[in-house]
């Protein structure tokens, strides 16, 4: 158990870089977590770390020791998570942050608490960005890349940005045929609630982007609103394909102008060096092959569990 605890420790520096957020993770002094590491360099005989006053950096003995201990401690984490799932059921609180989400997220959250009852879900929908540790969180979703390289993530599903709107709302009006056809359109944009500024839309032209004032014709901070308003036929919205799969399937919405759309991504993410104890474990399986049922089966080069 020495070992492994040796093995977790020097992980998480190589991760955050840093003894002092190690300790601060682990919950240990970062002279503790630096004498940790030293005894680790004295039993295999080399450097495992540049050290100085700013930062902490792997040796090339360092990176090739990390990528053995990532395969160690996978393959026992592994092992837990076989045994345990064998003998225990997920069960305890759950307390995740998640963006101001609607369909499909919540039906599926609601689903996933139908099936393990046990699990007690605390989650808080905002858009700010947390203090996964500081504010006690299990876990946060979010849309993007990640940007706090101290937490761990997992990538949920990939999703694209479509331009939308009611076949009845384009044969009152036409169908835009290029980006400066939407200056002429009724056009439902999203406004950040953070920051207060408009989503840019990514309209490409021949061959580059366009910068266009579009018509501000309603403006809403909820992706459930906006998909009502197109759905009615009120204008143009720009949309996640996966949250309207159902309008695009029924006709209720067609997409326009395919050349200005976006690749997203959804990525779940906890304090690294902290094993996601398996009830953390059920409910990230559980979004990724819900949420994104064609992307489930997919491989994960490079993803944590």
């Amino acid at each position: 158990m020495d070992s492994l605890n040796a093995l977790n420790v020097f992980v998480c520096v190589a991760e955050t870089r840093s003894f002092v957020a190690t300790g601060r993770l682990l919950g240990v002094s970062a002279s503790a977590i630096g004498k940790s590491i030293v005894r680790l360099e004295e039993r295999f005989g080399v450097r495992l770390f540049n050290r100085s006053t700013r930062s902490v950096t792997l040796t090339d003995e360092g990176l090739r020791f990390l990528q053995r201990s990532l395969r160690i401690l996978a393959e026992i984490e592994a092992a837990e998570a076989e045994f345990s799932q064998t003998t225990t059921a997920p069960r305890g609180r759950l307390k995740i942050s998640l963006p101001l989400v609607s369909d499909p997220f919540l039906p599926v959250l609601a689903q996933f608490k139908k099936t393990y009852p046990a699990v007690d879900l605390d989650l808080t929908f905002d858009d700010r960005r947390v203090d996964v540790i500081e504010e006690g969180y299990d876990a946060v979703l979010r849309a993007g890349e990640v940007p706090d390289s101290s937490l761990t993530s997992r990538l949920l599903g990939g999703y694209r940005m479509i331009l939308v709107g009611a076949p009845d709302y384009f044969q009152a009006y036409g169908t835009p045929q290029q980006p400066l056809d939407l200056l002429h359109h009724a056009c439902i944009q999203f406004r950040f609630p953070n920051t207060g500024k408009l989503q840019v839309w990514p309209l490409r032209g021949a061959d580059q982007d366009i910068d266009l004032q579009l018509p501000t014709s309603m403006v809403c901070n909820n992706l459930e609103a906006r998909i009502c308003f197109a759905v009615q036929g009120v204008g143009i919205a720009y949309l996640p394909d996966f949250a309207i799969r159902h309008w695009l399937e029924s006709g209720k919405l067609v997409r326009i102008l395919d050349d200005c759309s976006q690749i997203g991504v959804y990525r779940i993410m906890w304090p690294s060096g902290k094993h996601p104890a398996l009830k953390l474990r059920v409910f990230i399986d559980f979004l990724k092959e819900h949420l994104f049922p064609d992307q489930s089966k997919q491989p994960r080069p490079g993803e944590s569990i």
